[in-house]
C-alpha cells in the first residue's frame, strides 16, 4: 500500500514490476499486513475510504440506510484506520452508548483472560464448583454436569425462557424481582442435558460473572479496567451492577463507538494489542471454534461461539445486543463495523452492504465524486430534520398544567403533568422507587412542539453515564398527544402516547423493540 498511485498510465507492465520491487524491498503490499503496527489505544487513525481500498459511494448508501433505519452511529474500520464514522442527530459520539447483550462478548472475553492469567484450569470445569458454599434447588446429574463452556455456548439448558424467536421473557421479569441473581439462575430445574440444545440467556453471562469474581477476588468491571480497557486505551465507560452488587455479565455495559470498535480490532488482531498478547493464542479465531447452530428460523447458517455470533458461510462474526448494538469483524476483508441503534439491523444487509464496499486489499483510485457523496451523507446524518406537527385541538388548553395521579402500579409511575405553555412546553413526571421504600423520583423534561427535539439535563440518578433525554411532541389527534422521548444513548426509541378524556388519562409507553415492554395505566386528574 505504500505507493499512491495518482496517474493514468499504459506502462501496466512497468507498474507490475515496481509492485514486484516494493514487495521484495520491504515486505507484502497488502495493507492488512502493512498496518500491523497501529494501534487506536491513544487515537484512531482516518483515512479516505479509497486509500483503503473501499469505495465512498457504497459506504454513502450504508450510511444514508442507517439514517433510514434509526443508527445512533456507524463507524467502518479498514486496515486499522477508520474510513467512515457517522453520528445520527440527535446521538452525538460523545455520549456513551449501552451495548446491550455486546456486553457478554466482553465477559467471555474477560473469562478468557482469567485462563490465560492461570485462575481458571479449564473450560470444561463444572459450575457448581465455584459455588461449593451454596445450597441451590433442583440439583441433579444433569445440573452437576454443566460446564464453564456451556454456558459459553449458551448450552447448560436449565429451564429459561427469554424470547428467543418468540415468547413471554418470563424468566426475565422473574429474574428482575430477585435479590439474588446467581442463586435464581442455578436454583432453575434442568430442561435438557447440558451441551444438547442452544436456548439463549441472560443468566450464563450473569453467572460467568460471578464465577470472574469467586477467581479473581474482583468485580468484573474492576477486572475489565485493569486488563481490558486500559491496555486498549479505553477510559470512557458505565457498567451496572445487579443486586448483589455484581458487575452485570449480560449487559448495561455503556461505551462510546470508537471504544467498541477497539474490541472488535483486538479480535481482528488475534488477541494481540500493541504487540503484547492479551487473549490466549487461538481464542479471537471465532471461525475456527466449534460453533453451536442456534436454530434461527431466518437463517440456517446463524451460529454461536463464546457469548458471540457467527456467520460461517459469509467468514464473519459479531457482538451482537439489541436494538442495533453490533461488533462486526470481517477478518477476511481486516474490516470492523460498528453499529448503534434503536431498532434491530438486519444483519445480511449490513454484511453484504460493507463486503461490496471491500472493492481491494490495496489503495484505489482517489473518486472526488464518491467522496464528495460520503461527507454529503455524513453530514447529513448529523443534523436533525423536523417530524410532521398536528393542529392544536382545544382539550390542550384544559389538560395543560393539570396534574393526574396513578394508583399504584408494575411502572411506578405516581404522576403526571403536562405543560404546554409557552415559551417552555415541558413535562413533569414523578416515579415510585423500590429503595429507599416509600421514595420517589420527580423529573422535569422540556417538549419540542415545532417538529425538533428539545434536550433535558442529565438524569442525576444516573452517575457515571449522564443520561440525556430528548422530547418532542405532537397531537395524534383531538385526543392524544404523542412525545417522543429518547434517552441519548441508551439504544430505544421510546413514546409516551397519553389520551385524555374528561379528567382521565391514560398513560401507554411503547418502545420500537421488545416484547412485554409496553406498559399502560390509568390516571385520573387531581386538584392542582
Amino acid at each position: 500500500m505504500g505507493m499512491e498511485i495518482r496517474k493514468r498510465s499504459v506502462l501496466r507492465a512497468v507498474l507490475s514490476l515496481c509492485a514486484l520491487f516494493a514487495a521484495v524491498q520491504f515486505g507484502p503490499t497488502h495493507a492488512q499486513d502493512m498496518d500491523q503496527s497501529i494501534w487506536p489505544t491513544k487515537e484512531w487513525l482516518t483515512s479516505t475510504p479509497e486509500e483503503q481500498g473501499m469505495d465512498s459511494a457504497a459506504l454513502a448508501k450504508l450510511v444514508a440506510y442507517g439514517a433510514r433505519n434509526s443508527f445512533d452511529s456507524l463507524l467502518v474500520v479498514r486496515h486499522g484506520r477508520i474510513v467512515t464514522e457517522a453520528y445520527y442527530a440527535p446521538y452525538t459520539g460523545d455520549i456513551p452508548h449501552e451495548i446491550f447483550s455486546s456486553t457478554k462478548a466482553i465477559t467471555g472475553t474477560l473469562l478468557r483472560m482469567v485462563y490465560k492469567d492461570g485462575l481458571l484450569d479449564r473450560l470444561d470445569h463444572p459450575v457448581l464448583d465455584f459455588f461449593a458454599d451454596r445450597r441451590f434447588a433442583n440439583v441433579d446429574d444433569r445440573k452437576k454436569a454443566i460446564t464453564i463452556q456451556n454456558l459459553l455456548d449458551m448450552t447448560p439448558r436449565l429451564d429459561w425462557d427469554q424470547g428467543f424467536e418468540g415468547g413471554k421473557q418470563q424468566t426475565m421479569f422473574d429474574l428482575a424481582r430477585s435479590s439474588n441473581w446467581t442463586q435464581f439462575i442455578l436454583d432453575r430445574p434442568m430442561a435438557h442435558p447440558p451441551g444438547e440444545v442452544f436456548n439463549y440467556s441472560n443468566g450464563n453471562a450473569d453467572l460467568v460473572s460471578a464465577v470472574i469474581t469467586q477467581l479473581t477476588g474482583k468485580l468484573a468491571e474492576d477486572y475489565a479496567r485493569e486488563k481490558l480497557f486500559a491496555p486498549l486505551g479505553i477510559v470512557d465507560w458505565h457498567w451496572d451492577r445487579d443486586p448483589q452488587g455484581l458487575t452485570m455479565g449480560h449487559g448495561m455495559l455503556y461505551l462510546l463507538p470508537r471504544d467498541m470498535a477497539k474490541i472488535g480490532y483486538l479480535y481482528l488482531r488475534h488477541g494481540e494489542w500493541e504487540g503484547k498478547r492479551l487473549l490466549p493464542s487461538g481464542w479471537a479465531d471465532i471461525l475456527d471454534h466449534r460453533l453451536v447452530n442456534v436454530h434461527a428460523s431466518n437463517d440456517p447458517n446463524e451460529s454461536y461461539s463464546n457469548f458471540i455470533w457467527v456467520f460461517p458461510d459469509r467468514h464473519v462474526y459479531m457482538a451482537n445486543g439489541k436494538n442495533g448494538q453490533l461488533i462486526v469483524v470481517f477478518p477476511d476483508l481486516d474490516v470492523v463495523v460498528v453499529t448503534t441503534a434503536r431498532k434491530q439491523v438486519q444483519y445480511r444487509t449490513l454484511i453484504d452492504a460493507v463486503s461490496s464496499a471491500a472493492r481491494s486489499d490495496v489503495a484505489l483510485p482517489s473518486n472526488p465524486n464518491a467522496a464528495a457523496q460520503l461527507a454529503d451523507a455524513i453530514k447529513g446524518a448529523a443534523i436533525e430534520k423536523p417530524t410532521p406537527v398536528g393542529p392544536t385541538p382545544e382539550i390542550a388548553s384544559a389538560i395543560s398544567g393539570k396534574t393526574y395521579a396513578f394508583s399504584e402500579n408494575e411502572f411506578g409511575l405516581k404522576s403526571f403533568t403536562l405543560d404546554l405553555t409557552q415559551p417552555r412546553p415541558h413535562f413533569d413526571v414523578e416515579f415510585s422507587l423500590r429503595y429507599p421504600v416509600g421514595s420517589s423520583a420527580r423529573y422535569s423534561l422540556p417538549i419540542g412542539l415545532d417538529g425538533f427535539y428539545r434536550k433535558g439535563a442529565p438524569k442525576p440518578s444516573d452517575p457515571g453515564i449522564g443520561h440525556v433525554t430528548e422530547a418532542k411532541g405532537t397531537w395524534l389527534n383531538a385526543q392524544t398527544f404523542v412525545i417522543d422521548a429518547p434517552v441519548l444513548g441508551f439504544g430505544e426509541q421510546q413514546k409516551l402516547v397519553l389520551t385524555f378524556s374528561g379528567k382521565k388519562l391514560n398513560f401507554l409507553r411503547t418502545v420500537a423493540v421488545g416484547e412485554g415492554e409496553d406498559v399502560s395505566v390509568n390516571g385520573e386528574q387531581v386538584a392542582n
